[in-house]
């Protein structure tokens, strides 16, 4: 394991973080630009999504002459699966519902993960955790009123749902994780299942041929995807754990204001409080509480 005094040696550190939310920003941004402009479906934009990533890291791991068994393919269908539905969800919402709106609904996938933990892995709850998920459930029901009173109600539950989804993808990441898989093993069968299962899904809807006008935001959001999966990874490895997991929700920032600027979307002021406790609730979430430390009797 590195000394903490190895990390500073990189010169951005943490700020790989806010490198990645603007990637993630421009990833949203497209899919929306590609979706609304160009008529794309979400099975279409999610396989272009897969594709890109499949390929670089099926290339870049061939070339470095890692192996692609696994002893864990049930594992991992399982895990590309949840993690291909959920970001179709998400997709979808983005595509129906401001930028912004659709973005953070995929960050309840923090809360989710809490909640499946203590469901699933039978994890102790504490009343500092139990308070956290409560702020961040507090912070759906606002996020999604302005949703429900538009009639937005189906893409808002779609992006929830997602999130839930996506909650339970990284639950099986952590187990993969404790299975020895390496990370880049779990982000390419992921991509390669999201890619048969999104062009099954687009042959059932239709595709659309890309343009030389549509073809610069399908290839921006594999490159910005994949991008920001990259500033992601090095920022957790070389910044402080804490530091890097609030700046994520700066992608929530980015997409408000690229919403605003360049797409004219209009965010309520319960929105905007949602959304703003949606972000301190998975920050807050990071932060693991003092233990009481017990008395010693002398």
């Amino acid at each position: 394991m590195a000394s903490p005094l190895s990390a500073p040696k990189d010169p951005l550190g943490s700020g790989w973080m806010i490198l990645a939310a603007l990637c993630f920003t421009l990833m949203n941004f497209w899919v929306k630009t590609a979706s609304q402009t160009f008529g794309f479906g979400a099975g279409e934009l999610v396989f272009w999504r897969m594709a890109f990533a499949a390929l670089f890291l099926g290339i870049t791991a061939k070339v470095q002459g890692k192996t692609f068994a696994t002893p864990h393919w049930r594992a991992h269908l399982n895990r590309s699966i949840s993690g291909t539905l959920g970001m179709f969800c998400i997709f979808y919402a983005v595509m129906h519902l401001p930028l912004a709106t659709g973005v953070t609904l995929g960050y309840t996938s923090s809360i989710f993960l809490a909640v499946l933990s203590f469901a699933v892995l039978k994890e102790r709850v504490s009343a500092y955790t139990l308070a956290v998920l409560l702020l961040g459930f507090g912070g759906v029901v606002l996020l999604l009123n302005p949703s429900f009173q538009s009639g937005q109600e189906p893409a808002a539950l779609v992006g929830l749902l997602g999130g839930l989804l996506a909650g339970w993808a990284y639950l099986q990441v952590r187990g993969l994780s404790l299975l020895g898989e390496p990370g880049w093993r779990v982000v390419f069968y992921l991509s390669l299942v999201g890619m048969a299962l999104s062009a099954l899904w687009a042959s059932l809807t239709g595709w659309h041929l890309p343009t030389a006008a549509s073809l610069p935001s399908l290839l921006g959001i594999g490159a910005s995807a994949l991008a920001a999966q990259l500033c992601l990874t090095r920022a957790y490895k070389v910044g402080n754990t804490f530091t890097v997991a609030s700046l994520s929700y700066l992608t929530v920032v980015f997409s408000s204001l690229a919403g605003a600027w360049f797409l004219s979307d209009k965010i309520s002021w319960q929105e905007m409080l949602g959304m703003g406790i949606i972000a301190a609730s998975g920050i807050l979430s990071s932060i693991k509480p003092p233990q009481r430390r017990k008395s010693r009797q002398h």
